[in-house]
């Protein structure tokens, strides 16, 4: 039978297959490889916190589920037990291979096992006065009740017994501290060329006894647990509560989820597994994972910086804008042509420099704003604060229910509020997913509007491993409907009309499909049809059975898809005119394009949204077009510079075995590093 849908999570699971192949791809620097496999093990966690704890809700609800999800959420989650262990299997083939090139490079990671004098002493201080202050002991013999153990953290399951004496063993747990560093440099043993690491996790095995010496035994077992949680808020209904009672309340239910996976050290003794599996109430057929030694390798993002520079990346000098170069005042730049920034090659300063100007413009009225993720100690937020100090009139919209975000963006909202900001917490029903600033100014006797649209967060941390785009326009076809989005958050039952934006969840949905029905309109006529898109996730049933149409009608169809893609491509009769590749480096591929050939006039959008029903009629969108030409030829050809990679580019399949392209010419070309080239040659 002809497969018309992959399913999302199946496809997911392929994504994080691509990101464990970087960490097999010995091109790479060894550090750089060791960070992606805490981008997988990072990324597993999530989808088990997420997706895993869905399903688990959907098979509570019987018969039911089928409706829901069009499928059997047990035989899904046995999928994905699968994939997962298969993955496991390779990610500890990755890491064994890794730490013997480490050694190749004198780079030592020791356990608690291999240290020498010297360094046994220095671990047995480090421990008294840092590691020791900081632990809890539990223990847990002759009790089937366990304390509620944190979801993210790590812990060590430890077994006591004797060698000689006929005495019971007793069990005992020790959370891993998860403020101090995982990973403690040790002096070198007789080679000063040498670099000796040791986690923290074999520092405490290291000195067990000094822990339990009150019980007489000798021998010491200590085995890595992780337990992940079901991650969903439960939002209650309750009209005399805030949003932010109910989200604060709902994060302290998080906490204490149910389980959805207990990952442990495959040498773990029986005996305690089976009572740590007992005592916690965990499915062994859905949610038992065994693996090595260490767990929490997201801990490995923040592999140290050892040994010498060819281990790690150079970062690539970030780029200033031609046009932005120097003290120049953004508003006097705007009104002569749009801007488009594209990270993290470019400098997200801008972004920063724009609100930081119009904090202290006497001209500058008002600045509205959504926010979504912020980085820690946020220069968004300063320069907001800013503008308040200034007497601006400041709006922003904050999103509290932005996964894993709620509490930090419950503290910027206070922060904004305290200021005397205008707060509005998103939209009841409707995450806001939109990144958009509306700026009004006074210009002599005139308000003139600016306005910003991207796809990525105001995050000036991620802004430098996300790629993205920000257009920066003073159009007032486009500032005009900005400033009806914000109408909209405002007053929930404005929702408007557009001529330019695709706004979601009202109007995108159907334009897209218009969109694409022209191409098919064009392609039946004889006449060149052409689609290319370029997204995070592209899961919309509605939007994939378009394409195959658009296929079938000689629409020619380029897709590029980092993450999750259930449509099928290549597929006769179905999907013959579609190619789909994925794209994953250094950087990660956030930005969301689309291209539309019209018959010659060209229609190019910027977007917030995936293709996913969440974004498109859960979400409050914006997608806006190019109108500047040489603007709309910049994203036209950096889309040409990632189809045409040779390298780091997956083809997407029916398989989902991530084979990669080779290059036609033999010629390897590295998309992310000619997008940079192409950047810097800009006058």
């Amino acid at each position: 039978m002809k497969v018309t849908m992959i399913n999302r999570d199946i496809s997911w699971l392929s994504f994080n297959a691509r990101v464990l192949q970087e960490a097999a791809d010995k091109t790479l620097p060894i550090i750089e490889r060791i960070k992606f496999l805490g981008i997988f093990s990072n990324n597993l966690d999530e989808f088990f916190r997420v997706r895993v704890g869905t399903y688990k809700r959907m098979i509570n609800l019987g018969k039911n589920a089928r409706y829901y999800i069009g499928e059997n959420p047990a035989k899904v989650l046995q999928k994905i037990q699968s994939i997962v262990v298969t993955h496991q299997k390779e990610f500890d083939r990755i890491f064994a291979e890794i730490l013997l090139e480490l050694k190749q490079k004198n780079i030592f990671i020791l356990d608690e096992k291999s240290l020498s004098k010297s360094q046994g002493s220095f671990v047995k201080n480090y421990f008294k006065e840092m590691v020791r202050p900081m632990l809890v002991p539990i223990m847990i013999q002759h009790t089937n009740k366990l304390p509620s153990l944190r979801d993210k953290s790590i812990y060590l399951a430890v077994k006591l017994s004797h060698k000689v004496k006929n005495k019971d063993s007793r069990y005992a747990l020790i959370q891993v501290p998860d403020d101090l560093p995982r990973f403690v440099q040790l002096p070198s043993s007789d080679k000063k060329e040498e670099t000796c690491i040791i986690l923290l996790d074999d520092v405490i095995r290291f000195c067990l006894e000094d822990i339990f010496f009150v019980f007489n035994y000798d021998t010491y077992g200590a085995y890595t647990i992780k337990l992940t949680r079901d991650a969903e808020l439960d939002i209650d209904s309750d009209l005399s509560k805030s949003i932010t009672e109910k989200i604060s309340k709902s994060l302290k239910q998080r906490k204490i989820g149910e389980p959805v996976r207990l990952v442990y050290d495959s040498q773990i003794p029986k005996d305690m597994l089976d009572f740590l599996t007992k005592s916690m109430k965990i499915d062994k057929n859905q949610a038992l994972l065994p693996g090595g030694r260490y767990h929490n390798f997201k801990d490995f993002m923040q592999f140290p910086k050892v040994g010498v520079s060819e281990l790690v990346n150079t970062p690539l000098p970030i780029l200033e804008h031609p046009k932005l170069k120097g003290n120049k005042s953004m508003f006097e730049v705007l009104k002569k042509g749009d801007i488009l920034l594209t990270f993290p090659y470019q400098s997200f300063d801008h972004i920063i420099d724009f609100l930081r100007e119009a904090a202290i413009d006497p001209a500058v009225t008002s600045i509205k704003i959504t926010l979504y993720r912020a980085a820690r100690n946020s220069k968004i937020i300063n320069a907001l604060v800013n503008a308040l100090q200034n007497g601006k009139a400041v709006t922003a919209v904050v999103e509290l229910q932005a996964r894993f975000d709620e509490q930090a963006n419950l503290n910027l909202a206070n922060k904004l509020q305290d200021e005397g900001a205008t707060l509005i917490y998103g939209v009841p029903g409707l995450k806001v997913h939109s990144k958009v600033i509306y700026i009004s100014r006074k210009e002599g006797t005139k308000t003139v509007s600016y306005a910003h649209i991207g796809t990525g967060n105001f995050n000036e941390s991620t802004a430098k491993v996300y790629s993205d785009f920000s257009l920066f326009t003073s159009d007032i076809r486009i500032t005009s409907e900005v400033e009806k989005v914000f109408h909209f958050f405002k007053n929930n039952y404005k929702t408007g009309t557009y001529k330019s934006l695709l706004v979601a969840p009202f109007f995108m949905r159907n334009r897209i499909l218009k969109l694409i029905q022209n191409e098919i309109k064009n392609a039946k006529a004889k006449k060149p049809a052409l689609i290319q898109l370029k997204l995070n996730s592209l899961t919309d049933e509605e939007l994939i059975k378009k394409l195959y149409a658009a296929s079938n009608a000689g629409v020619k169809i380029q897709l590029i898809i980092r993450g999750i893609c259930s449509l099928v491509a290549g597929v006769k009769g179905m999907s013959e005119n579609i190619e789909a590749i994925s794209l994953v480096d250094t950087y990660l591929e956030h930005a969301r394009s689309m291209l539309f050939h019209n018959n010659g006039n060209e229609l190019v959008y910027i977007s917030s949204a995936d293709w996913m029903i969440r974004n498109l009629d859960f979400r409050t969108e914006v997608a806006c077009p190019i109108y500047d030409l040489s603007l709309k030829n910049e994203i036209k050809k950096i889309f040409d510079i990632q189809w045409n990679g040779s390298t780091k580019v997956r083809i997407l399949n029916e398989k989902q075995d991530n084979p990669y392209r080779q290059a036609p010419d033999g010629i390897k070309k590295r998309a992310q590093l000619e997008i940079y080239k192409y950047l810097a040659a800009k006058k």
